[in-house]
């Protein structure tokens, strides 16, 4: 948020409808060396006995070889090394990570500390300049927490070591404890760049209270978006000034970005075979209607609106003055802060007519960065702190609140489904989108947030604008290379 978020669960996540210098700023929140071995195949010339010479003191010196390689392998085991994990986040994630996380893993792995290291993130990006300068001057962290939008890019450049080989030698973690579109970002081509940890997904909020004033039927909030269009529009209230007091829905309001439109309209953004659709037929519709948003209800004045609730700090959800929003399960952990007066609901977002209701999902993951000094025991602690064990660990701290884990077994387990609100997001789960896995996916992002504020101050046809997305970010792969 991704990272868009993709903001962790556990810090605070303020999204209000964008004016273009919002929209501008939030452009760059996700804005995102290699080596090869190369085997020289062995070559006999004609004369068999020297062949046969050459062979068995190849398999002489390969015997040898690997009695050193074991011997080597089994002092390095015992070694005690220390690595070093780098981490994003501020608050008592320190310190709770290290209770219930670090603390048992090294009880585990006597051979094994961990040294918590705390390096910030690039200006507004999950990005971190710091954690790419040192992969690049060879010195990087063993570990790293990293948003797993940033993977394709990241593993494209060559700065994330490939862990498939690590994983399938021991056989202990496998795709399918994980969340289907969760293992997607984690796997860039062949290889495998990092292990899912901590996710989110979006929904509809609802405000109940307005919809009974409305004279709408609380119990039965929109399903289709024409559905939401009719009764949004009979929330809508100004006041003596001209301005609105409150509003039914405002469509880039919160997580209700372009990228979240489409899929609601059965969008797509990629093909079957990994191609990049930013113009897809059914994308051109999500950014039309977005557009049709701005000018019936007026955009300066939906501006205002939101510029008025972006100073309050308050999530506009729980302002009493929000008909519907698009938004994520961390945006319960609110409820006692805010306390709100009236009534709400959640409910999965509706779909264009003949779509059926989706989500997609953001969130973290552990990786090794290219040129890890100890790569076996940093590998070690990710099979730890991303497997069942460390999972379940971390997600019983106290002041969880409404996160969700990666894992389907660990969430079952923790009963997360038992909160009515959380197992709407849970629901969704098992068939959320994730953004394409692509060098260009930060590139990608910064576009779409580009067009959708054109689109919405009506500075451009929805169609030409995707036709210039597509170019740029072809041209943008073929510069990488992707």
């Amino acid at each position: 948020m991704e990272n868009v978020k993709m903001q962790p669960t556990n810090k605070n996540k303020k999204f209000v409808a964008l004016s273009l210098t919002a929209i501008t700023a939030l452009s760059l929140t996700l804005a995102g060396c290699g080596s090869s071995n190369n085997n020289n195949a062995a070559s006999t010339d004609g004369n068999t006995n020297t062949a046969k010479a050459d062979n068995t003191a190849a398999a002489n010196n390969t015997a040898k070889a690997d009695d050193t390689a074991k011997a080597d392998n089994t002092a390095a085991s015992d070694e005690k090394v220390t690595i070093d994990f780098w981490f994003p986040w501020g608050g008592d994630f320190q310190k709770d990570f290290k209770k219930t996380v670090v603390d048992p893993f090294e009880a585990a792995h006597p051979n094994i500390k961990v040294k918590m290291t705390f390096v910030e993130t690039t200006g507004q990006t999950q990005a971190s300049d710091k954690l790419l300068t040192a992969i690049a001057g060879g010195n990087p962290p063993d570990v790293a927490l990293f948003d797993r939008f940033l993977i394709g890019s990241w593993a494209a450049k060559g700065s994330l070591t490939d862990i498939k080989g690590m994983m399938d030698a021991d056989g202990e973690l496998k795709p399918d404890d994980y969340y289907p579109g969760l293992w997607a970002e984690v796997v860039y081509k062949d290889g495998v760049y990092g292990l899912p940890w901590g996710t989110d997904n979006r929904a509809m909020y609802y405000n109940k209270t307005l919809m009974k004033q409305a004279g709408l039927d609380p119990e039965k909030p929109p399903t289709t978006l024409e559905e939401l269009d009719a009764m949004a529009e009979k929330i809508f209230k100004k006041g003596k000034n001209g301005k609105y007091d409150q509003i039914g829905f405002i469509p880039w309001m919160n997580q209700g970005f372009f990228y979240t439109q489409a899929w609601n309209w059965g969008g797509k953004w990629e093909d079957a075979d990994h191609n990049l659709t930013p113009n897809d037929p059914q994308n051109v519709k999500a950014l039309q209607w977005m557009a049709d948003y701005a000018k019936k209800y007026d955009i300066a004045n939906l501006t205002s609106f939101s510029d008025a609730m972006g100073q309050t700090g308050m999530n506009p959800i729980w302002s009493g003055k929000v008909g519907f929003a698009f938004d994520g399960n961390w945006v319960l952990n609110d409820l006692a802060k805010y306390k709100p007066n009236f009534e709400w609901g959640v409910a999965p977002m509706p779909a264009a007519e003949g779509h059926p209701s989706v989500t997609w999902v953001g969130g973290w993951s552990y990786v090794i960065p290219k040129g890890s000094k100890h790569e076996q025991a940093a590998y070690e602690f990710l099979k730890f702190v991303a497997g069942k064990e460390g999972t379940l660990d971390y997600a019983k701290r106290a002041n969880a609140g409404n996160d969700i884990t990666a894992m389907p077994a660990v969430n079952d387990e923790l009963k997360l489904a038992d909160n009515p609100n959380l197992k709407v997001f849970l629901d969704l789960m098992p068939t959320a989108f994730t953004r394409p896995v692509t060098p260009v996916g930060s590139f990608l992002w910064n576009e779409t947030m580009r067009v959708q504020d054109l689109a919405i101050h009506g500075k451009g046809d929805a169609q030409a604008l995707l036709d210039e997305v597509k170019k740029n970010v072809d041209a943008e792969l073929a510069k990488v290379g992707g």
